[in-house]
């Protein structure tokens, strides 16, 4: 089973059960986890410049504070969802 990178209306997690990691769904999982990862390096980087500005507002970095927590809950994600499509000690993912 894979996690897959979004969530369900509920906010529950959303699963792929399939041996095919090329399979359409799986390939849509990757791109967006692949688009996930770089609008996280993006965010972190705006973070870092809003935290180095001794003039930001408090609005500035609570925006700032909020995308990035955003995007660390996607990152999370994908992490839990690469690490658990790993071999493990038997050879199955």
């Amino acid at each position: 089973m894979r996690l897959l990178p979004w969530t369900g209306d509920d906010g529950k997690p959303c699963y792929l059960s399939s041996d095919d990691p090329h399979s359409p769904l799986s390939r849509l999982a990757d791109d967006i986890e692949a688009a996930q990862l770089r609008s996280a390096a993006q965010v972190l980087a705006g973070a870092r410049a809003v935290l180095g500005d001794a003039k930001a507002g408090e609005r500035a970095v609570r925006f700032a504070l909020v995308r990035t927590a955003e995007s660390l809950e996607d990152v999370l994600r994908v992490a839990v969802s690469r690490g658990a499509r790993l071999p493990g000690d038997s050879g199955e993912p």
